[in-house]
């Protein structure tokens, strides 16, 4: 299996991106259409990864909350490519660009589920924040970037 790492650029790429956004992040939950989206998408990053297809097959954003301090949100992967080293592959490319960028740490939320995901990545959990839904609770995470 051969992967691409890019950004989406097409109206139809983005409407894609958010189409696995929204089935993966929000779907489950009963979440209306939209509810994948925020105030923060016109200034983010965006990246996904393709497989030999095309098909959009992992996901993830990055933007500033200030000048240093730069945030992770909306990672998913499609259900089958779990585990595959896809969501690795794109958090490390967005630590990357937003270093590049000026970050000195990134902030997430992080489903208790994927805490070791994070950990294994060098975040560190600094609290327990909201329960999204209802049912999913919350991590506040962080990692330094400049040494």
């Amino acid at each position: 299996m051969s992967f691409k790492l890019t950004s989406p650029v097409s109206a139809e790429e983005f409407e894609r991106y958010y189409d696995l956004r929204w089935r993966i992040l929000r779907k489950p939950w009963d979440q209306p259409k939209g509810s994948e989206k925020d105030d923060k998408e016109s200034s983010s990053l965006h990246l996904m990864i393709t497989d030999e297809k095309n098909k959009i097959i992992g996901i993830g954003r990055g933007h500033f909350n200030s000048a240093v301090e730069a945030q992770v949100r909306f990672m998913a992967v499609e259900e089958g490519y779990q585990k595959l080293g896809i969501g690795s592959k794109i958090l490390k490319e967005l630590e990357n660009r937003l270093r590049e960028k000026g970050a000195e740490y990134i902030v997430l939320n992080s489903r208790d589920t994927a805490i070791p995901f994070y950990l294994k990545h060098g975040y560190s959990e600094v609290k327990q924040t909201v329960t999204l839904f209802e049912s999913i609770p919350h991590h506040i995470m962080r990692k330094k970037l400049i040494p």
